[in-house]
């Protein structure tokens, strides 16, 4: 790797993480406020709601890094054009794939990047965050509300404080279900569990304390682990044993094997393929969108002013890709025959980009060439 690689690769990956931070922040300040009702309403700790939010990051990164990436690279050689970089390196004898190759080796470490968080990440942490927000949308949260007393049927329950992982913390429950034997329980930490009864209080290094009816005695019953029985509240609200899992939550096998399951409907087995298909596809936009750029830039001609016309016509075809990749999923969702077309319309733009560049055009040496020939 010469110096010249090194210089380049160094601006756009600094360039590329600045700019990837930015849009980062920007959608998940904007997805975030989608959310801030679970606080207000169902007493979701700020913790609770910041590790929710953060489980949709590896969503939001396979979208940004092929964009980030592409703005980055217009913006990085338009500045060595204008400054007349590519053309002293050009002179000194580098050809156009050299000078294109500090940014074709970040696309491909990006491309590597969306295979990485496509294929494990994304999966993983929506599946992670659709349980949380299944959990905080059912009953074991609407009941237990952190620093409140809550009372359902009978049940005074208050949670000091609720920790990321679900665990609850100085817990009091005070049970007058049943008048001869009014009880009430003191755990410094326990957990909420669903069972086949219903729901349960798990409670650890507490205490019991009943009051009985006819003789106004107290007695105390000190416990390193204790279960407190909610089964009475659990026609209320009950959460469903089983949860309709989305494509997107879902693995690779478990996307190419999904018609042998017999809970998804058949409208919906072209959504589950076309996902398939997309996360092998959709990171080598990365690499297509960065040699559009390189193309426009690198074979594109000197202006003393601006790059705004190269500049202009890269964005107008990155948009172009967008849009048409997302139509056509739309479309092959329906009609899986189609399919074929995703992996030509991630692969076309590689090719012919790669081409262009080891085969660059030259339009004044062709009319010169054709007027020798005349």
């Amino acid at each position: 790797m010469n110096g010249f690689t090194r210089y380049v690769l160094r601006q756009l990956f600094v360039g590329m993480v600045l700019v990837t931070a930015g849009l980062t922040c920007i959608i998940w300040l904007s997805q975030s406020l989608r959310f801030v009702e679970m606080i207000v309403n169902q007493g979701v700790s700020a913790g609770t709601f910041l590790y929710l939010t953060m489980l949709k990051l590896p969503e939001f990164l396979t979208i940004i890094l092929p964009i980030a990436l592409f703005c980055v690279t217009l913006f990085i050689y338009a500045k060595l054009v204008s400054d007349r970089e590519i053309i002293v390196m050009r002179a000194a004898g580098m050809s156009q794939l050299s000078l294109a190759k500090p940014a074709i080796l970040l696309a491909l470490f990006v491309v590597g990047l969306g295979y990485a968080l496509n294929l494990f990440l994304m999966p993983n942490s929506y599946r992670m965050f659709r349980d949380l927000q299944w959990e905080i949308r059912n009953y074991s949260h609407i009941l237990l509300k952190e620093g409140a007393f809550t009372t359902i049927a009978g049940v005074t329950v208050y949670i000091r404080e609720r920790s990321i992982d679900g665990q609850l913390l100085g817990i009091l429950a005070h049970d007058k279900r049943n008048p001869k034997k009014i009880e009430t329980w003191m755990a410094s930490k326990g957990a909420m569990v669903e069972s086949e009864d219903g729901p349960r209080v798990v409670m650890f290094d507490g205490n019991r304390q009943a009051v009985d009816a006819e003789t106004n005695q107290l007695s105390i019953l000190y416990f390193d682990q204790g279960v407190l029985d909610l089964k009475d509240l659990g026609a209320k609200a009950r959460t469903p044993k089983l949860r309709y899992r989305e494509a997107r939550e879902r693995n690779l096998d478990e996307l190419f094997n999904v018609a042998n399951e017999t809970n998804i409907s058949q409208r919906d087995i072209g959504k589950f393929t076309i996902e398939a298909h997309k996360r092998i596809t959709s990171p080598l936009t990365a690499l297509g969108f960065t040699l559009v750029a390189l193309c426009f830039l690198v074979l594109g001609g000197f202006n003393r002013h601006s790059q705004s016309t190269q500049i202009t016509a890269a964005a107008l075809i990155m948009v172009a890709l967008v849009a048409s990749s997302y139509g056509l999923e739309n479309t092959a969702a329906k009609r899986l025959s189609l399919i074929p077309l995703l992996y030509v319309h991630a692969i076309l733009p590689i090719i012919v980009c790669l081409f262009l560049l080891l085969n660059p055009f030259d339009p004044r040496r062709f009319l010169s060439k054709q007027k020798m020939q005349a």
